[in-house]
């Protein structure tokens, strides 16, 4: 390494311990050279360091050169790429110098630096290690408090500022006295004069923030105790040595008989922390002289409390306690997770073994698993870190107070409040929980969803909707790994909502048709239905649906349905089922009722139950034109050809119906009476008449199916009636015509459109056909009524 000395020049803008201690590496020409192994620096300083380094010279040019403190598999963060050092990096590089400038400091930026370069040579690359060992910690500072020899209160006092991080310029310090500045000066400070409550207290100039613990100097009329710090924080495991001072009047008379530490009790009456069961085997007092010291040694979290010095003289009043006293916290050690790459099936590890308070030069064990893997000064390792790694660090001497342990999530855990039933508006929270450490970061997700639902422990819902029903799930993740719960069901319970009724088949519903309603709703649990006709409370049927096999015009309504479950209930609106029938048998009826007189008028009516409604049409026998349209049909100047079988057609999209009516004029007055007479006498004889002429009118037509079947669809019907259906004779009065209403009788018109016919014949014969009707009663009844019935 010929004419390449290599020095390494660091100066830290702030606080900082320099271990000025030169490590030369190289090998075959190449090589760098670090003067400090080890730097002590304060959080929020500027830290600073140069460097110089060589290769051999065959004509090689330098290509790239920075400091990194990540590595892994030959793949080097530059500082100044990496994002925990945005924007506090800089680099000074010139020759075979370059310097490295972070400011800013942060505890995390405690880390091994080294510095790398490469040259325009395949195998031309090149790095120094172990490198730099830089830590960064609050100052840590604390005033030792040193007397001058005698009992009189009026004696000096030496203060002197000290940290673990020590500055070797001893000029820059800052002297406060009950929080206020007394000077800036040395290291050193004097106090001739103090009041028994003075607080004393120093900080490094420029870093005020980090002010030591204040050291409490007491006394008044020559009694006094003063304790060399007033706060202590120590490692859990440790041992503390807390010490203190005190004077009391310089009388031959007093003598000091007890002294004695507390925690507990008051000031008169104390319990002493040798007789204190909770330190049983761990407190020892080491006093000589005017001076007392306690130990107490496997220091516990427990321990941590304010710790107070009692003496006590032959004299009635002669007791004091130093108050307030000594404040002791105990903190357990730490392994922080300075970087973490994650690679195939493990990751690349930097831990750092950390406390708030650390006794000088500890010696830390590293524990993986259990297991005690290693000893060292150091308090960083690196390290490979599989996911089911733990690992802790202890002091040395005190393994059996370890760290707890780092790990990736190995176990996450979900569940609900409230675990019964959740109801729809009501409140719910799910949690998640893990053993990660360092503590892992939580998201909450949806099955099936990508985004986060939230990043907290927790997932509330204020007023829960059927919409969150579902499945959820947490995730936990910290530098060490990721791991995900099982799934987590939240179901909604809520009373029946959008209920509906479908009909199948759609459209238009006919009469005899098969015809299904079906109720459905939103419901959980599901919902039990009732079917209700409107204005009918009473219940049709308890199921989804409501079925009719061939439904009738009878069933046409309103219907709804009632949806329930132990939430709550919902009702449907109301459906109208409109079923659609051909025409009903018309009834016809003659206005006026009496006797029709030639000249006067007459109105014949005919009507049906159809739906949709009918529309009529009026026909007289032997014509084939019809006579009128609509309901009615009036003739205003009736003569003898008006004489006649009428009769009218009903009909809508569904079908057709007909009904006959004959009129015939009536001669006078006389005549109308005496057939009065006649039919009254005659009605024995009328009634067999017409039994007679129905056999005979179906022997005829039985006689004329035999001969040709398939003339008439009427003929058919004919032979297929069982019983005979008669007609019905009513005698208003004497002048009133006879008419009687039958079914099943077929016009002579329209016989093939018609695939049933109900007829309705009424005759009336008086006058000349009167008298013509006598000539025959013994064929066909003088009275001229006769009725046709057809069986449908």
């Amino acid at each position: 390494m010929s004419g390449a000395a290599m020095s390494l020049i660091t100066a830290i803008s702030g606080f900082l311990l320099l271990l000025t201690v030169t490590a030369v590496q190289g090998q075959n020409g190449w090589g760098v050279t670090y003067t400090s192994t080890q730097i002590c620096a304060i959080k929020g300083s500027t830290v600073e360091t140069h460097c110089t380094y060589m290769y051999p010279s065959r004509g090689y040019t330098v290509k790239k050169k920075f400091w990194f403190t990540k590595e892994s598999n030959d793949d080097y963060v530059d500082l100044r790429t990496d994002p925990e050092y945005s924007g506090r990096v800089q680099y000074q590089c010139k020759n075979t110098d370059c310097s490295l400038r972070i400011t800013d400091l942060r505890e995390s930026d405690s880390a091994q630096y080294k510095f790398r370069f490469t040259i325009n040579h395949l195998s031309g690359k090149y790095y120094g290690s172990p490198g730099v060992s830089l830590t960064v910690t609050d100052p840590q500072l604390q005033v030792h408090v040193r007397r001058s020899t005698g009992n009189s209160y009026s004696n000096w006092t030496e203060l002197t500022c000290h940290s673990n991080c020590q500055r070797p310029d001893q000029s820059s310090y800052i002297w406060y006295k009950n929080g206020d500045k007394l000077s800036a000066g040395k290291q050193y400070f004097y106090l001739d004069t103090f009041d028994s409550t003075d607080r004393i207290s120093c900080a490094v100039k420029g870093h005020e923030g980090f002010c030591s613990p204040a050291v409490l100097v007491q006394g008044q009329n020559g009694w006094r105790v003063t304790y060399t710090s007033t706060q202590i924080c120590a490692v859990k495991g440790s041992t503390v040595e807390i010490r203190c001072s005190y004077t009391y009047p310089y009388s031959t008379h007093y003598q000091v008989q007890q002294k004695l530490w507390f925690t507990k009790g008051t000031n008169k009456e104390p319990v002493d922390l040798k007789s204190d069961s909770d330190y049983k085997g761990r407190v020892e007092y080491r006093c000589s002289g005017q001076s007392c010291t306690v130990r107490i040694t496997d220091l516990r979290e427990s321990d941590s409390a304010e710790y107070k010095f009692r003496f006590i003289t032959n004299q009635p009043d002669g007791g004091y306690t130093g108050s307030p006293g000594v404040t002791l916290t105990v903190t357990a050690l730490q392994v922080q997770v300075i970087t973490a790459q994650h690679l195939q099936g493990y990751t690349q590890v930097q831990l750092r073994c950390h406390s708030s308070c650390l006794p000088d030069h500890p010696s830390y064990v590293w524990i993986r698993n259990g297991r005690n893997t290693l000893s060292q000064t150091s308090s960083s390792i690196q390290s490979s870190f599989d996911p089911a790694d733990f690992i802790s660090c202890a002091l040395k001497g005190h393994e059996s107070f370890p760290s707890p342990s780092v790990s990736a999530p190995r176990y996450v855990s979900v569940w609900v409040h409230p675990s019964k039933e959740i109801r729809e508006g009501s409140s719910v929270t799910l949690t998640c929980s893990s053993d990660a450490n360092p503590a892992a970061k939580l998201s909450w997700y949806k099955k099936d969803g990508q985004t986060p639902l939230s990043n907290e422990q927790q997932l509330s819902f204020n007023s829960i909707r059927s919409s969150d029903s579902g499945e959820f799930y947490c995730t936990a993740e910290n530098k060490l790994g990721r791991r995900t719960s099982e799934s987590i069901s939240v179901d909604v319970t809520y009373a029946p909502k959008a209920v509906t009724v479908s009909v199948s088949p759609t459209g238009e519903i006919k009469e005899g048709s098969s015809v299904t309603l079906t109720c459905s709703s939103d419901a959980n649990p599901a919902a039990k239905y009732t079917w209700y006709k409107k204005d009918d409370h009473k219940p049709l049927r308890e199921n989804s649906q409501l079925s009719f096999s061939s439904i009738q015009s009878s069933d046409s309504g309103q219907y709804y349905c009632e949806a329930v479950n132990k939430v709550g209930r919902g009702t449907s609106q109301s459906n109208l089922i409109d079923v659609k029938y051909a025409p009903k048998l018309p009834s016809v009826s003659v206005s006026p009722s009496a006797e029709i007189v030639e000249g006067s008028s007459v109105t014949l009516t005919c009507s049906s139950d159809a739906n949709p409604a009918a529309n009529y049409t009026w026909y007289k026998e032997d014509e084939d034109s019809p006579k009128a349209s609509g309901q009615n049909f009036t003739i205003t100047d009736f003569r003898p050809e008006h004489s006649g079988s009428y009769y009218c057609v009903a009909q809508n999209s569904k079908g057709y119906q007909n009904s006959t009516l004959e009129l015939t004029i009536v001669g006078g007055v006389g005549r109308l009476a005496a057939a009065g007479v006649t039919a009254a006498v005659l009605l024995p004889v009328i009634v067999f008449s017409v039994f007679l002429w129905i056999r005979k009118k179906r022997k005829s037509k039985e006689s004329a199916e035999s001969e040709d079947r398939t003339n008439h669809r009427e003929q058919r019907q004919l032979q297929e009636q069982d019983d005979l259906q008669y007609a019905s004779i009513h005698f208003n009065n004497q002048a009133d015509p006879l008419y009687s209403n039958m079914r099943a009788a077929q016009p002579r018109r329209h016989t093939e459109e018609q695939e049933v016919a109900e007829y309705t014949a009424v005759r009336f014969n008086r006058g000349s056909e009167a008298k013509r009707g006598r000539s025959h009663e013994t064929e066909e009844s003088s009275c001229g009524l006769y009725a046709t019935v057809n069986k449908t």
